[in-house]
């Protein structure tokens, strides 16, 4: 189901720790996600399965995440800089 004209759309900045101990900024969106909360919800749901994945950016370059590899996430109340 995708937004109304007008409807705002989720988007997040997550730190993110991988299993080796680099860490990496990436931003999320969603469309069809109009609450910053539910899109957190949604990231830590998918990345807790070990073949979930998750579709990020990292200023213009695609950044896919995969569930084993993410140690954890912080999220930052105005997200960090990319």
């Amino acid at each position: 189901m995708g937004t109304l004209y007008g409807a705002h759309m989720a988007a997040i900045v997550l730190r993110v720790r991988l299993v080796g101990g680099d860490q990496v900024d990436v931003s999320l969106d969603d469309p069809s996600i109009a609450e910053p909360e539910q899109l957190i919800e949604h990231a830590v749901a998918l990345l807790a399965n070990d073949f979930g994945v998750l579709r990020c950016t990292h200023g213009d370059r695609l950044v896919v995440l995969y569930g084993r590899a993410v140690a954890g996430l912080e999220v930052g109340p105005r997200g960090a800089v990319l």
